[in-house]
Parts: C-alpha cells; sequence; structure tokens
C-alpha cells in the first residue's frame, strides 16, 4: 500500500519512548516517592494525559497491537508469548512501512541507554532500518525526517538498582497501594521499583540532552509511555486499571500547549495514528486507533484491553474502561488468580510473601481474594470512589447502568474487531508457548507446581479445553 502524504511542509522527527513495565508512578502524576525531574519535564512542556490505557497488561501483546495499530486480538497477536510465529495478516503492516514510504529512516536504536526492545509475536518483517547509533546520528546530519522507538529495559524486573552514591526511595517511607500488605518484603520491593523508574527516567535525560545537542528538539515529536501497567502481582498480566494504566506524555515544540493536563480517555492504540497524522501521512483506515491530538478530535468513549495466555499461563480476559469504571470480563471464571506463572514465582518476592501471609491469615479481605479458588465471571470497580479496586460492585443496584453500559459496549467491540482469542492455540502451540516461558528454569517439576495446580487442569478439561496440558512438552 503506497501512503498519501498529506503535505510537503518539513515533516518532523518522531520519537517514541517506551519504558518497559512503566506505570503512571511519575512525579508529574502525582505518584509519592517518584523521583523523575526528567519525564516530569516533557510534561511541563508538552501534555500529560490522565487517562491512557495499553490494551494488553504484557508486553509482547501489546507491542504487537501499537506497532500495528490494530488490536492484538484482530491480527492474531494476542498469546503472550507466541514461539510459533506467523506473518502478519494480508495487508497488514507495522506503521514503520509507511513511515518508510513517506521518506522517514526508522530506528529501533540500541545507545544512550536504549536496548533495542522489539518483542512483537509475529514471524520476523522489516520493522525497524537499524539499530545502529552511527547510523542514526548520519540521518540526522544528513537531514532526514527520523523514526526513532528509544526502548527502555526499566523498570521491568530484575529491578535495576540506582548508581553508586545516589540516593533512593526508602522503604520506610513509601506509600503502598491497598492490594498489598503493609510488610518489609513489600514496602522493599516497591521502593527498588520506584528506583528502577528512576533509572528510566535517566536515560530519558540523555536522549533529550542529545536532542539539543543535535538542535533538532525544536522540529521532534516525543510520545512518552509505558507499554503496559507495573510489574506487580495484582498489575501485569492482569486487566486491573494497574495493569493496563500508563503514563502518557506528547511533546511537539509549536504544536501542543506546554504544561497542559488531558483527561480524555487515550488508548495506546491511538498512538500510530497519530503518528502518521503527524508525519503528514494520511492514517491507514484499516487501523483500529483515532487522532487525539487538538481539541477538534471525537474524544474515545471506551478504553479496552485484553489478557490471554501468558508464558504457561492459560486464561482469557478482557475489560472495557470509560473514565470512572473498569469492567472486566472472566472468560475462565474457575482459573483463580494465583494461576502459577514460573515468571512471576522467579521475580516477584511480593508474591510468597503473600502466600505465608494468607497461610497465616494476615491479609485483609481484599488482599486475600488473590487465593480465592475461583474468579468472578464479572468485575466491576468504581475508580471514582475506590480506586485500588478492592470493592467489586458488580451486583450494586446502584451501579446497575454502569454495569449494562459497559457490557454491551465490550460485546460490541468484540464483534467488531473481531476478538481472535475465542480460538484456542493448539496443544502444539500452547506447550511451546510454556516451554518458551521456562527455558533456562532447571528448577522447574511439574511435581513442585502449588498444590492445587491439578485443580487448574481439571477446570481446564471441564470446559473441554482440548489444548492444555502441564507444559512438559520440550520447545
Amino acid at each position: 500500500m503506497t501512503v498519501s502524504v498529506l503535505a510537503q511542509t518539513k515533516q518532523p522527527n518522531i520519537i517514541w519512548i517506551v519504558g518497559d513495565d512503566l506505570g503512571a508512578e511519575l512525579g508529574c502524576y502525582g505518584s509519592p516517592g517518584a523521583h523523575t525531574p526528567n519525564m516530569d519535564r516533557l510534561a511541563a512542556e508538552g501534555i500529560r494525559y490522565s487517562n491512557a490505557f495499553s490494551t494488553a497488561p504484557v508486553c509482547s501483546a501489546s507491542r504487537s497491537a501499537f506497532i500495528t495499530g490494530m488490536y492484538q486480538t484482530r491480527i492474531g497477536n494476542h498469546e503472550h508469548r507466541t514461539m510459533m510465529m506467523k506473518p502478519l495478516p494480508a495487508g497488514v503492516e507495522p506503521v514503520t512501512t509507511y513511515l518508510r514510504q513517506a521518506g522517514y529512516v526508522c530506528f529501533d536504536v540500541i545507545g544512550l541507554g536504549a536496548n533495542g526492545k522489539e518483542d512483537f509475536n509475529f514471524s520476523p518483517a522489516k520493522v525497524f532500518d537499524s539499530k545502529d547509533f552511527a547510523a542514526m546520528e548520519k540521518t540526522v546530519a544528513d537531514g532526514k525526517p527520523l523514526f526513532l522507538q528509544f526502548a527502555i529495559h526499566e523498570p521491568h524486573r530484575d529491578f535495576t538498582p540506582l548508581p553508586q552514591g545516589m540516593v533512593g526511595a526508602d522503604p520506610a517511607k513509601v506509600i503502598l497501594p491497598p492490594k498489598y500488605p503493609d510488610d518489609p518484603v513489600a514496602r522493599k520491593d516497591w521502593a527498588e521499583y520506584l528506583d528502577a523508574v528512576q533509572v528510566c527516567d535517566m536515560k530519558v535525560g540523555r536522549l533529550l540532552a542529545w536532542l539539543e545537542e543535535r538542535q533538532i528538539a525544536d522540529n521532534t515529536l516525543i510520545f512518552l509511555f509505558g507499554d503496559n501497567g507495573r510489574p506487580h502481582v495484582w498489575d501485569k498480566q492482569w486487566l486491573s486499571d494497574s495493569g493496563v494504566r500508563i503514563p502518557l506524555i506528547v511533546r511537539w515544540p509549536g504544536h501542543v500547549s506546554p504544561g497542559s493536563v488531558d483527561s480524555r480517555l487515550v488508548s495506546l492504540i491511538d498512538v500510530p495514528a497519530e503518528t502518521l497524522a503527524a508525519a503528514r501521512i494520511q492514517p491507514m483506515p484499516t487501523m483500529d486507533g483515532r487522532l487525539f491530538l487538538g481539541p477538534a478530535t471525537i474524544p474515545r468513549e471506551f478504553a479496552f484491553a485484553a489478557r490471554d495466555r501468558c508464558g504457561e499461563t492459560f486464561d482469557r480476559v478482557r475489560s472495557v474502561h470509560d473514565g470512572r469504571y473498569n469492567y472486566i470480563r472472566n472468560y475462565y471464571p474457575e482459573l483463580p488468580y494465583w494461576q502459577t506463572s514460573r515468571y512471576k514465582v522467579r521475580q516477584y518476592p511480593v508474591l510468597a510473601r503473600l502466600k505465608e501471609l494468607h497461610a497465616l491469615g494476615k491479609l485483609t479481605p481484599a488482599q486475600d481474594r488473590y487465593f480465592a479458588d475461583t474468579k468472578p465471571a464479572e468485575e466491576l470497580y468504581d475508580l471514582q470512589n475506590d480506586p485500588g479496586e478492592l470493592q467489586n460492585i458488580i451486583d450494586h443496584p446502584q451501579h446497575t447502568e454502569a454495569r449494562q453500559r459497559l457490557r454491551q459496549a465490550l460485546a460490541q467491540w468484540q464483534q467488531a474487531v473481531p476478538d481472535m482469542g475465542a480460538e484456542l492455540e493448539s496443544l502444539e502451540e500452547y506447550n511451546r508457548g510454556a516451554a518458551g516461558a521456562l527455558k533456562g528454569d532447571d528448577k522447574f517439576v511439574p511435581d513442585t507446581w502449588d498444590r492445587r495446580s491439578e485443580s487448574i487442569v481439571d477446570a481446564l478439561k471441564a470446559r473441554n479445553f482440548k489444548s492444555v496440558s502441564m507444559a512438559t512438552a520440550a520447545p
């Protein structure tokens, strides 16, 4: 498909700064204990979106969506992480294809703290021209328009500590989300997360300094966002508000009002459409996003998200946000929240502590529901009155209108997209994905799974889910 360039004026450089598992724990978002002067500066010089959401609570599914501008459930990229990769469906291209046709040189550079992460759920395609920093320098020196994905590892686990001599967050002073017990392990883990966010911020500062040194900052549009929500027990891999809520900051000198805050709903699926529009390219009609920069745009009524298999952990969950309410549909309510995830077992110290406190009966009812044997089929949370999502109000009469409206919106979206998550993976696909998630874990033995793990398999069998085994197949 050939792009249509809308004008001959000088195209801006465009940069996506992508923080891996970066939640909204930034100073400019009012997060206690966060020290993020560079990201705060971006917000002061641009627009901060207070209701921005990813389309998935995990990286590969989310990244597959925002690099194509199409929901991962539409293009079959919804399982995290796909091991038997297939090409993108006919007619679907990475956004960089259209930018390249319009004269952009596209980089996913390694340098200045960026690690060049892609992590897409489709077979190799030419998404970027290069990861080479010197080649990017030459592109800028030649005056060619630049598209850059600046992928930052932090604050992904294992948490990166601050450089020696820097003072990090004080575990004794951090304010924990109410879903977590006030416990030394949780406090230490949260402080280390805030320190990793600060490391991310330092790398953002290096990029901003580079732009100024090259004297191209004034003609550069920056989108800063996380690929999904924060990496904690209730958050990443779940469609809780904090599992899909992300920071989104846009700086574009001369085009957006500095220091402004926009409370309209924005989805990461919108960023590719806005990227093309800023490059003077007509957004593709097949893309699912909509434009959001400027007052003349049509506000988004809902933000949709989907969670499917994550590593070896099978599930299917969908959600819809309207800014106040978060509605969640669990398609396998017989599968509990606590399903074993070796990634979380290895890297989430709070998970082990929660299990200990659960056994001792020292968790609040809201914290302890993580260990219930089943999930509710539907969940509804009023974020205006319950930002921590402690009380499921799905059956409360006073919220009947919200429940019905969001339930209908989700059903209509799944039909319109359509939602390919209803089609289960083959046994081979599941086992390869599970084995890929377990690769290198020499401590994994099926007999050492949680004592109730067999009930997961029994529940899946009861639902005639023929594709699930205990994930012992070799890749």
